[in-house]
């Protein structure tokens, strides 16, 4: 069994910050630093600001420049809670800030990252590190480490293995104070980290520059099959039967990217080649974005009188009572995010010139574009209309059904008919006018 931590008295921080950042070159000129980096502090800066975003957007937390031991406490029990699926109380019984008598009080930056390390599952792998591998991996960062020193060998363990698995960069580290408070930007690199090791930060494939996402794109195709919902999924094929829907989707939401809905656009098709073009034609238009790839199921009414459909893995029919069939097809969603909204702004006019199909025989356009193509963003832009999504989550599945706004009440009392124990999630969303005009009933 692990011993239980040690926590030095905060009457030691002044001492112990002493030992924890004082460089081995001490008193030495700095040098001019290489582009090399300077490159790796700009991204390191640009993913100090995605963390603070993200734990915004999805868990609410904001932190002061200057953080107290209540409020890092507070945001590390929501970020456990919603990685590990408990509640906050039970998050926060788990100690990995210790109470003090006054949670308005500072927090020393070693505690944070210790509390992180044993929040991000990483203190087993902390206490094997003996005093020489402490040494050297702190002396690396430009810290030095005394034995015996106000700095206790587990704090020490703590901080050589967040600076070894990046959990704490050496450069922010070495930025604290001589009083060795946590600071905001400290903490949201914890918090952040944390998130990250849980699996529970942005969820992507790669990016649209990246040289080898087409075959990660084809992969994650290829490993993709029909999802299937049961009982969830039946509720909708009977609102199919029923007329009250025209048609819905099924995903995982193990694939969802939580990415910034300011800056994502999400893209549907069946066609894979499809995708590796559009990724291609942003590409060659010098637009980068993030790519994550949600493998989709779409089911719609396929009727008899278009003629016996041809089955497949990828494509299955089940026949209904009045001859029509019911047709699930392997589909995906692209979703991109964009490095600002004015890049995303780009990206309508492209699928407008080079994905939508306005006759039937053309070139100048990607493979397999369609007539009305699908693609939508969670806040609003410009020529977008506005639809509603109609979503019914259970576990890791997610089946939802597009349609106009006034159409929605209707679908949503219809859901409810045929099971009152359905929750029924609604939300508005922008959608391309093509689309919008395939809601209307318009074909072209």
């Amino acid at each position: 069994m692990r011993k239980t931590t040690k926590w030095l008295p905060l009457s030691t921080t002044a001492a112990l910050i002493t030992a924890l950042v004082f460089p081995v070159t001490a008193g030495a000129a700095a040098a001019n630093p290489p582009v090399a980096v300077l490159a790796k502090e700009a991204a390191s800066v640009s993913a100090q600001a995605e963390y603070g975003s993200y734990l915004l957007q999805q868990y609410g937390i904001s932190l002061d420049k200057a953080v107290t031991r209540g409020q890092f406490s507070q945001a590390l029990a929501k970020v456990v809670a919603a990685t590990q699926r408990i509640t906050e109380t039970e998050a926060s019984a788990k100690g990995y800030v210790p109470k003090a008598q006054a949670q308005a009080t500072k927090i020393a930056a070693w505690e944070a990252i210790s509390a992180a390390v044993k929040a991000a599952d990483l203190a087993e792998l902390a206490y094997t590190y003996s005093e020489d591998k402490v040494a050297a991996s702190l002396k690396a960062a430009g810290i030095a480490y005394q034995k015996d020193g106000a700095l206790s060998r587990q704090a020490a363990q703590d901080i050589a293995v967040a600076l070894d698995t990046g959990l704490v960069s050496a450069s922010t580290l070495a930025a604290i104070q001589a009083d060795g408070d946590t600071t905001g930007e400290l903490a949201v690199q914890l918090l952040g980290k944390v998130v990250e090791f849980h699996g529970d930060y942005k969820n992507y494939l790669g990016s649209v520059q990246d040289a080898d996402i087409y075959g990660k794109l084809a992969q994650a195709w290829s490993e993709s099959s029909i999802i299937k919902a049961g009982e969830l999924q039946e509720i909708f094929d009977t609102g199919l039967k029923q007329n009250l829907i025209t048609g819905y989707n099924v995903k995982d939401a193990a694939f969802d990217p939580h990415f910034d809905p300011e800056r994502t656009i999400t893209y549907g098709h069946s066609d894979i080649a499809h995708a590796i073009q559009l990724i291609g034609l942003l590409k060659s238009e010098g637009i980068d974005a993030k790519v994550q790839f949600e493998p989709k199921t779409s089911a719609f009414l396929y009727l008899k009188e278009w003629g016996e459909p041809t089955q497949s893995d990828d494509y299955q029919v089940v026949q209904i009572e009045n001859g029509n069939f019911i047709a699930y097809a392997k589909e995906y969603d692209l979703s991109f995010e964009f490095a600002s909204k004015a890049e995303k702004e780009r990206f309508q006019p492209l699928v407008l010139k080079y994905a939508k199909r306005n006759q039937e025989d053309v070139t100048g356009l990607l493979k397999a574009s369609w007539w009305q193509p699908l693609y939508h963003s969670r806040t609003e832009l410009a020529d977008y209309p506005v639809i509603t999504n109609n979503v019914i989550k259970e576990g890791r599945y997610i089946v939802q059904s597009f349609s106009l706004n006034e159409e929605s009440p209707k679908v949503v009392a219809g859901l409810k008919k045929l099971n009152d124990k359905l929750n029924v999630e609604t939300y508005k969303f922008w959608v391309d006018q093509p689309f919008f005009n395939y809601l209307h009933g318009e074909s072209k």
